[in-house]
Formats: C-alpha cells, structure tokens, sequence
C-alpha cells in the first residue's frame, strides 16, 4: 500500500473556479448582472458564461470527483479490484458525514423556526421526507417528482448522485476482477452522457439532476486516471499544449455553449467532460514533472481546498445577502455590488467550516471507522 498524492495546486485551480461559478451562478438568478453597469462594459455572452454555468461547473466537480478518488485508490492499493471495502467506505463517510449531517440540522432547525427562505412549503414536500432524500441520496429524484426544494436543501442534489456512484464504486471494481475491464465500463458508462442525458427530456428538474448523467461524469474522470502515463507526454511543453486543450474544450462550453448545442446537442457535455478529463491529466502530469500553477491564483486554490465546505453552506450567505438587499430596496445598479462580499463571506464560512469542524471531525472519526 503506497502514500496517498499530495494536493494538486492546478487541480485546486480548477476546483476553486468550479465553486465560484457555483456561488456566482446562485447569486445571478436571484440578482441578474445584466441590469449592473458591467452590462454596459461586457457582452451579453460574457455575462450568461459569468452568471449561468453553475450546472456545468457541477459537472466538473463530478469529473474531479472521479479522477481523484480512482487516483487515490490506484496509490493506496495498486489496482482498483483490490480496493479495501471496509477502508474505502470509511474514509468516504468520515469525509462527507460530518458536514453533512450539521447542514442537515441547521436546515431542519430553521425550517422549524419558520426563518424565510429555508421552509419546506411546496405541496407533497415535507421536513422528515426531505431528510430522508438526504440521508437515501435521492434528493435529487425528491426534487425530479415534487419539485424544487429550497436554496440550501437543494444543492444537496449532485451529492445524492455522488455519493450512490460511490457506493456501489469498488463493488463493481472487485466484482469485474481486472481492471482492464473495469476501464472498459467505465468507457461506456462515460461515453453514454449525452444519450442519458437526451433520455430524460420532458421534465427539466429531472433532466437537470438524473442519476444516469451525472455518474457518466464521474465516471469520465475515473477512466482518465486510468490512462497510462505513455500516453501522456512526459515533456512540460507537451503537457502545456494537453492543458492548453482541455482548457480551452471546458471554455468553449462556458461562453458558447448555446452555438455548441446547436450542432452537437447532448454531446456537448461530452466536450465539457472529456475536456476537463485531458486538462486533470495534464496537470498532474505537470505537477509530476515539477511545475507550478500560475502565479496570482492562490485564492483560487484556497477555494479549491475547501470547495466542499463551500458548496454546503454558500446558500447562507448568498440568500442573507440577497434578503439584504431586498430589505434595503436597493437598486439593481448597485445590487450588484452584492457579488464581492457573497464572493468573501461565502469562502470565509467554507474555511471556518472546514477549519474548525469538518476536518478535525474527519481525523477524529476517520480512525475509529478503521479500528
């Protein structure tokens, strides 16, 4: 059994700028950057690709997902079919379990309380049938037959999906014996994204939080960990060239995602997948041969390291600084201004969370999991 990777500072990078545009995304359907004065500075398609990608950068969290946790299981144990089942569920729910259940108490807490903006209203919704749909990772189905649950509840979708591929993750590893032929699954459940996704037309929550979609993703990120290290150049101009690539696929989709679709409809998601795959190889081929991330990015890295903790509680600060701006009838000019202290308050709450709770949580209860 061999060390797990040290962090990747460009995997951070990616990481960090797939939660901001989470943030950003949650922050702009609630207050719209084209009624701000950057409106008069930014075209209109800079704008959408500032404000609207919060679902694909959700797909690159699952691509991400995929690729460092298979990373990690080839380090820890060699090859995938000899995943260690006790050990892997273990280090899986020490690292999400803790964080998880305090948001769920917080939120069930203020829903109790009757605070605006976290009650469970909707007709066919309920407290203890949400929890449930937390706890069954079947939140986001929940949503798909009831409808939308409210802002903080609702993030909680893409960890329903993430967290069922995991389970059932080194079971399928162990049960197909070589891992060849687990790279052969992983390819056909990674190539059927834009069919899955096509599949679940007629019902736009659905369509937008299905099973099917979101583990072809994480799926993606599995199989590029699996290349072989030949199929990589092994010089740094060449890994810059790959990074280039796959940065400029994930763009693509980001800024002119709606001319994309126009051609090649539900497979554009594959252009966003299979470009975050080649970028993740690329940096840790980079980070292999000893090269840094760009300099300035530091604070992106920062949010990439806490970009769980962020992704849990970023609602609370985004529906407080909105309610804020409601109650003070600014104007949509200057409520714009919102977006920096969203932006600041949003990773400082992930931080502390992270800091203080979350990760001492983990190193306390990774142990007794393992015995």
């Amino acid at each position: 059994m061999s060390a797990p990777h040290a962090r990747n500072g460009g995997i951070d990078v990616l990481r960090g700028l797939s939660i901001l545009l989470v943030v950003v995304h949650h922050v702009a359907i609630r207050i719209p950057l084209r009624t701000s004065p950057l409106a008069l500075v930014l075209p209109k398609r800079a704008l959408n690709a500032l404000s609207y990608n919060g679902y694909e950068a959700v797909f690159v969290f699952f691509v991400i997902s995929g690729f460092l946790i298979t990373s990690h299981a080839r380090s820890r144990w060699g090859a995938l079919p000899r995943i260690h089942l006790r050990t892997f569920y273990a280090r899986r729910f020490a690292r999400i379990a803790p964080c998880l259940a305090l948001l769920v108490a917080v939120l069930a807490a203020l829903h109790l309380a009757r605070v605006d903006g976290y009650v469970i209203a909707r007709p066919g919704q309920s407290l203890p049938r949400a929890v449930l749909a937390v706890v069954l990772l079947h939140l986001n189905w929940y949503e798909g037959v009831t409808g939308y649950l409210p802002g903080s509840w609702d993030v909680l979708w893409s960890l329903s999906i993430e967290e069922t591929f995991y389970l059932g993750f080194p079971l399928f590893c162990r049960a197909l014996h070589r891992e060849r032929i687990v790279a052969i699954a992983l390819f056909v459940l990674a190539a059927s994204l834009p069919f899955a996704h096509r599949a679940v037309e007629g019902n736009q929550i659905w369509q937008e939080k299905a099973y099917l979609p979101g583990v072809a993703a994480i799926a993606t990120g599995c199989l590029a960990a699996l290349v072989p290290t030949w199929v990589t150049p092994k010089k740094v101009i060449g890994n810059r060239v790959l990074a280039a690539v796959g940065a400029t696929a994930i763009a693509s989709v980001l800024v002119i995602e709606d001319l994309l679709w126009k051609v090649l409809a539900d497979a554009t998601l594959l252009v966003l997948t299979i470009g975050t795959a080649i970028l993740l190889v690329a940096l840790t081929r980079l980070a292999a041969l000893g090269t840094r991330p760009l300099p300035g990015l530091g604070w992106l890295r920062a949010w990439g390291r806490s970009s769980y903790e962020i992704y849990l509680t970023h609602m609370f600060v985004v529906l407080s600084v909105v309610a804020f701006v409601k109650a003070r009838a600014i104007s949509p000019t200057y409520a714009a201004l919102a977006y920096l202290p969203v932006v600041i308050l949003a990773w400082a709450l992930g931080e502390i969370v992270a800091r203080r709770y979350s990760i001492p949580a983990e190193q306390a209860l990774r142990p007794r999991l393992l015995g």
